[in-house]
């Protein structure tokens, strides 16, 4: 056969293709094509693969876990060192003042937001498989974090009254010790999400987050932003408020801020609202001509040192009451261990943070790795951030991921690698030790602002919501959803509330699946819906039925109702029909009235035809069991009875499931779908499967579906092929032979 359907010798013509070949069914083509044998591995083969141990291997896994003895070897010092100490140094300095404001939403002293900006990032230098991402701390996961602080250190539990000397007693806050007991309540949920995601990585279940779909991750984040800022314009306000937590905490927080917005501090507003204008201004010149300037403006760095002078020189804490910094310690702390007995009260809040501090930062490392062509280890990256958090939880720090923002600026700038990493790293621990007493009359507000400014970039994913919905419903509704419930019921059971929505949407989806009838596009083996195409037509007496889902017990009554709209009857309620039609017939033979001849049922001319009743028990089946005597009846069931039976007509000969989109099926879809070829069998409709994929042969056999009625046969490769087989099984009928069903009875003694 020559390509395209050419003569040979002729070019082909590669716009066609023609094939000759013949109809397979699932015989003749296993008899044609024989299956590779593959011998599965017992279990102590695989475990003696798994735990034998060479030099090549060892090297492998060593650099698995240790991905920088795989890239700094190559790292190319002339070509990358300048780009990455330009861009560690821009880093570091965007990276020292988010740790600051960052601390803001955890609730604890400002100066610890630099810790949590320098241990994580040496850990992740050693273990972390993302050349470009700055880690360190997240809005999102430091609210999360948050949270849990202040629904177990709330100030209330920190209240002392005290008596003075006229006898009148005083109520304030210890604020020492609330701020150590939150120190150590941050520092143990960060070191149980350690534990939580090493155990992941461990166990190579990185593909959990594979369940946080694009649009909940955007509803969730964007939510989160929204909860930051509501957090933070109680500091940019400066106006006194509860610390609330849990469901509608950010309903009463802004009701409370706006009961008590006459208390707002001037001063601390007007440089909050000047922070966020500068900074959002500058931020957007860094975009639209980030190809025109070689570095980005660190705009943050810039005002908060002069926000930092105007407090100092103006005196603002005393002059006009200004929140400021006060008290950043120089130095480190002494490692200290977690308190084992709260891991039972913020398990499930570390789950929460553990994942999503996962989710984020590989969303991120994966579009810089695209970027740059290399690799990311899910896996590795869990064992990495596990790590990494297990080391700053025993340094007081708060749970690290990555922040979009100076990730940005990290690759901006030029960093190549996580050399970038350690000099930022560099940079924050000079302002640790060093510079952290400069930074006290710092206004808590122009943190704040810093803050807010950091959140456009969330805000603006509320503009995909249009584009989602005119892309798939579902999925708008998943991020409208999560965002909702993640602002109402706050982060933690917003966002279980999102994955529990998200997943009933696929099951929603696969329990009522699309299907379909289909035609054939003449002169081709193509079928398509015959509602979606004008020129498709339907074979005669064929009926092709698409059903696009794994078939299982939860959809298999969709399977059900679509099969009944798809041939126009009840397979069963035909069967019935034709029974009870039976009967009267074998009553009226008995009788004498009517005569079984073999070219079928004469009535004797001159008698009255008893059988003709008014049809009042359509679906009584319970007298079907009489003894009869065997008897063979042959009758049209498309023309008119000699009895008064509404035995519904039914127009076709044989049934065709199209399977290609079945992936798999279950027990009860197996037993169902035998109950149904049964039906169709017996009133003489052949049923075939076609497009089927290998492996629901091997499921339909460990299920006993075969017998000596159900067979191989009946399963064609593709569509087309059942449907020719169909057509020459109608050409070698007996053309002068009518439609006869032969039922086989005993009639009552």
């Amino acid at each position: 056969m020559a390509a395209g359907g050419a003569p040979d010798g002729a070019p082909p013509d590669l716009g066609r293709y023609v094939v000759a070949r013949p109809i397979y069914n699932e015989v003749n083509f296993q008899e044609e094509n024989e299956r590779k044998l593959v011998v599965p591995k017992t279990l102590r083969e695989r475990v003696q693969k798994s735990c034998s141990c060479s030099r090549k291997k060892a090297i492998q896994i060593t650099k698995t876990l240790f991905p920088i003895l795989e890239w700094l070897p190559k790292y190319r010092v002339k070509e990358w060192l300048l780009s990455d100490v330009i861009s560690g140094v821009s880093t570091g300095l965007v990276a020292t003042l988010q740790g600051l404001a960052y601390a803001l939403l955890v609730g604890v002293p400002i100066g610890y937001g630099l810790y949590s900006a320098f241990f994580p990032i040496l850990t992740y230098f050693f273990l972390g498989t993302s050349r470009h991402i700055s880690v360190g701390p997240f809005p999102v996961v430091s609210l999360m974090v948050g949270s849990v602080v202040l629904s177990m250190a709330p100030d209330e539990n920190f209240r002392v009254v005290s008596s003075n000397l006229t006898g009148l007693n005083k109520t304030f806050i210890d604020t020492e010790s609330r701020d150590a007991q939150r120190v150590l309540i941050s520092s143990t949920v960060t070191f149980l999400v350690g534990i939580i995601q090493l155990v992941f990585g461990v166990f190579q279940i990185g593909f959990i987050v594979r369940y946080l779909a694009d649009p909940l991750v955007g509803g969730f984040t964007t939510a989160a932003a929204f909860q930051v800022f509501v957090s933070q314009l109680k500091i940019v306000l400066n106006v006194p408020t509860a610390n609330y937590n849990g469901v509608l905490s950010i309903i009463y927080t802004l009701i409370e801020i706006f009961q008590n917005i006459g208390m707002t501090n001037i001063a601390d507003l007007i440089a909050g609202l000047l922070t966020i204008f500068i900074c959002m201004v500058v931020k957007e010149i860094n975009d639209r001509f980030r190809h025109k300037i070689p570095v980005p403006i660190p705009i943050e760095v810039i005002v908060t040192i002069i926000a930092t002078g105007i407090s100092y020189g103006a005196d603002l804490e005393k002059k006009y009451n200004a929140g400021i910094v006060k008290s950043i310690p120089s130095g480190f702390l002494p490692p200290a261990p977690p308190d084992v007995s709260m891991f039972g009260d913020m398990i499930a809040s570390a789950f929460s943070i553990a994942i999503v501090a996962y989710a984020i930062a590989v969303s991120v490392g994966k579009v810089y790795a695209t970027k740059y062509d290399y690799a990311i280890d899910g896996n590795q990256e869990f064992i990495a951030f596990g790590i990494s958090n297990l080391f700053s939880g025993a340094f007081s720090c708060f749970a690290a991921t990555t922040a979009l923002s100076r990730t940005a600026v990290q690759e901006s700038t030029g960093g190549k690698t996580q050399i970038a990493g350690i000099i930022s790293a560099a940079i924050v621990l000079i302002a640790i030790v060093a510079l952290g007493k400069l930074l006290e009359p710092l206004q808590k507000s122009v943190l704040a602002a810093v803050v807010i400014a950091n959140l456009k970039g969330m805000f603006m994913q509320i503009f995909d919501v249009p584009r989602l919905w005119r892309q798939s419903k579902a999925d708008a509704m998943i991020w409208v959803f999560t965002c909702i419930a993640s602002i109402i019921l706050g982060l933690d059971l917003g966002l279980l509330a999102g994955l529990v929505f998200a997943l009933l949407t696929v099951v929603l989806r696969v329990q009522f699946p699309s299907w379909g009838s289909l035609g054939s596009i003449p002169g081709t083996d193509l079928y398509k819906s015959i509602k979606e195409y004008k020129n498709v037509l339907e074979p005669e007496g064929v009926k092709i039925l698409r059903f696009s889902s794994p078939i299982f017990y939860a959809n298999i009554d969709g399977l059900r109702s679509s099969l009944k709209s798809t041939v126009g009857f009840d397979a069963m309620r035909v069967y019935n029909k034709r029974l009870k039609a039976l009967r009267k017939i074998q009553k009226l033979i008995k009788k004498g009235k009517l005569k079984a001849t073999k070219n079928g049922i004469i009535s004797d001319s001159g008698t009255t035809n008893e059988a003709f009743e008014p049809d009042e028990d359509p679906e009584d089946p319970t007298d079907f069991d009489i003894p009869t005597k065997e008897v063979e009846i042959q009758v049209d069931w498309n023309s008119e009875l000699p009895v008064k039976v509404n035995v519904p007509k039914v127009p076709l000969h044989s049934l065709i499931f199209d399977f290609g989109a079945v992936s798999f099926l279950d027990v009860v879809a197996v037993r169902v779908i035998k109950t149904i070829l049964k039906e169709f069998e017996r009133i003489d409709v052949k049923v075939y499967i076609a497009s089927h994929l290998d492996h629901i042969i091997k499921t339909l056999e460990h299920c006993a579906f075969f017998d000596d009625n159900i067979k191989k046969e009946m399963f064609f490769l593709t569509v087309h092929d059942a449907v020719l087989h169909i057509q020459n099984q109608i050409m070698h009928r007996d053309i002068q032979d009518p439609i006869f069903e032969k039922a086989m009875r005993r009639l009552a003694s």
